[in-house]
């Protein structure tokens, strides 16, 4: 089964997708699945250091980039051109994102060849989403987007709650929810790297490691408010703030101002790697007061470490975190917030407990290999008949 993977770009600055994309095409490929990625050579103002118009071993994965002509749109002539004359070469297209140059086009050329096509949405079909830019998007769904969802053999959405957000807001109703996967052997493996040792602030004291991409949705002002408010108290002193990522230069300028230059506080930057799985293993909570956030892969990967998290309720990842009781959730109201963090920065016990929970979540309901497993069940369900057996499956 020959699958195109279509999304508009996978520099890591844009945090979740770009790592899940080469994750979920590595783990189909291991069930015999041919697949190729295409996107474009995007990275913020700069771009990828990549030849374009070739197809290349990126992260392990075939991978095919194209010139990408601003960070919002990714408007990329040269991938519609190649979608249009290569497209009837794969049995299914799934496209990954929805405003977006790329995936429009993707869409385009799957109905011109008559291919069937899957929509992931990324979360960008949440109200909170849709609120943002709300203009240009009921533009794009007038003139593009409405049609490729509708026209969609399927919605691929990752949790219950992006799909409940999504359908009942926007009416759509062929959705099915497979969530993403966690490479959860490489997150608990043992490694070289030594994360308190990068930064000897920290010494051996705990630390809530707060890890995404910095973009002003994700609320870390609001983390860094109470954390400075509740390590006031002489019991919870010792703890310590980790943020780890990068995004735009004035939002993360203002957190920097907002941390007062404490030491209680660092800024670890980007991390990856080993470096990376070193500091979600040493930290003793995991934190994300997003006001959106479609699933949550670092939540993720700090459960499969066995790193209780305390996580708003905006984070689709939440119900499942509850009825695991693998962290905490939470509303964004400050009282509340506060109480929460204070309940789990107090308790070891309870961390700890809470910790295991969340390991065992994880490698029972978020591997690859389970997440492959369903996905290529979709696929083969929607060319055998992109109506009765796609929705089969999703009954």
């Amino acid at each position: 089964m020959r699958v195109l993977q279509v999304i508009p770009a996978v520099a890591p600055r844009y945090g979740g997708p770009s790592q899940a994309i080469f994750e979920m095409c590595r783990a189909l490929a291991s069930r015999g699945l041919e697949v190729l990625i295409a996107t474009t050579d995007v990275d913020g103002r700069a771009r990828l250091p990549v030849p374009t118009g070739s197809r290349i071993e990126y992260r392990g994965v075939p991978t095919i980039f194209f010139r990408g002509l601003g960070e919002r749109f990714n408007y990329s002539p040269s991938l519609g051109r190649w979608l249009d004359d290569n497209g009837a070469g794969f049995a299914i297209v799934h496209i990954h994102a929805v405003f977006s140059h790329p995936c429009i086009a993707a869409a385009r050329a799957c109905r011109k060849h008559n291919i069937p096509y899957i929509v992931r949405p990324l979360g960008s079909l949440d109200p909170w989403s849709m609120q943002q830019k709300a203009v240009r998007k009921r533009l794009m769904w007038q003139m593009a987007t409405g049609r490729m969802l509708r026209e969609a053999a399927s919605i691929h959405y990752t949790t219950d709650e992006e799909r409940r957000l999504a359908e009942t807001s926007l009416g759509l109703d062929h959705g099915v929810v497979i969530p993403l996967g966690v490479d959860i052997e490489a997150i608990q493996a043992t490694v070289e790297a030594n994360f308190r040792e990068r930064h000897p602030a920290l010494g051996e004291r705990p630390y809530i490691l707060a890890l995404s991409r910095i973009h002003p949705k994700k609320h870390i002002e609001l983390l860094i408010d109470i954390f400075l408010d509740l390590t006031k108290r002489p019991e919870l002193s010792q703890w310590r703030l980790v943020i780890a990522g990068e995004g735009g230069s004035s939002y993360l300028a203002r957190l920097r101002a907002l941390a007062e230059g404490r030491d209680t506080i660092i800024f670890a930057g980007w991390i990856e790697g080993s470096m990376k799985a070193s500091a979600i293993q040493q930290a003793s909570l995991f934190a994300s007061p997003s006001r959106q956030e479609n699933f949550g892969i670092a939540a993720a990967e700090a459960l499969a470490c066995g790193v209780p998290v305390v996580v708003s309720e905006h984070v689709n990842l939440a119900s499942g975190i509850a009825r695991a009781n693998a962290g905490w959730v939470t509303s964004l109201e400050r009282a509340d917030f506060s109480r929460v963090l204070g309940e789990a920065m107090m308790s070891d016990e309870e961390r700890r407990r809470r910790g295991r929970a969340g390991k065992l979540f994880v490698e029972e309901n978020l591997s690859w290999e389970h997440a492959a497993r369903e996905l290529e069940r979709l696929y083969s369900a929607v060319i055998a008949n992109t109506g009765a057996s796609a929705r089969s499956y999703l009954m």
